[in-house]
């Protein structure tokens, strides 16, 4: 990823972004190219040096059982959004403006670890599980369903687990523009109600 030194996000952004991450896109190369899957992650900091990110996949998605040549990526999503040059105080300055993109993103890099096991994937699931569902209520369990039922949908699919060795991240949140502009960026999401993207803006 071409990452500019004044996108570069930081290890708390990094950390941060893994630990709320929901679903990324797993990319392997394979023998017969690459292949991606959209997938829900758990981030594991305790494994390794750089952490793990921990998923699951159906037995039919044929990714799991394609040998991985070299290292495999998750590519991890943060928020992001249009940027119209209608908030720039230099469109009205000078009028030397274009449209542009504000995001966050993380390529993980790592060794895929496939898992074939019942009693790690149904670790692992309830892990998943327990950590979207901590926030609601009533919140829902595994436990809540039939064991039977669970113990076939644990042989439906296999457990992966990619064991970090690098990771490129880059916040791109307006920090090339000069102040106004970005007081303008803040302003236009806070009126559009996009709160977390003026937020990022802000502390970018």
């Amino acid at each position: 990823m071409f990452v500019p030194a004044h996108f570069s996000a930081d290890d708390a952004e990094v950390r941060e972004l893994l630990a709320g991450c929901g679903a990324a896109d797993l990319v392997t190369s394979t023998p017969r190219g690459l292949v991606a899957t959209f997938l829900p992650v758990l981030f594991d900091p305790s494994v390794g040096e750089h952490g793990a990110l921990l998923a699951h996949v159906a037995r039919n998605n044929d990714q799991w059982s394609e040998p991985a040549a070299g290292e495999s990526l998750f590519i991890v999503h943060g928020p992001d959004a249009y940027v119209t040059p209608s908030w720039y105080a230099s469109k009205r300055e000078h009028g030397r403006v274009v449209p542009t993109w504000n995001y966050l993103t993380a390529h993980v890099y790592g060794r895929l670890v496939v898992h074939d096991d019942p009693a790690w994937v149904g670790s692992m699931v309830r892990r998943l599980t327990d950590h979207h569902e901590k926030r609601r209520a009533p919140s829902w369990s595994v436990d809540d369903a039939p064991p039977a039922f669970i113990d076939g949908q644990l042989r439906a699919i296999v457990g992966l687990e990619l064991v970090i060795t690098r990771i490129e991240a880059k916040a791109k949140m307006s920090q090339n523009r000069p102040e106004a502009d970005r007081e303008g960026v803040v302003e236009g999401y806070l009126a559009e109600g996009d709160t977390a993207m003026a937020e990022a803006v802000r502390d970018a």
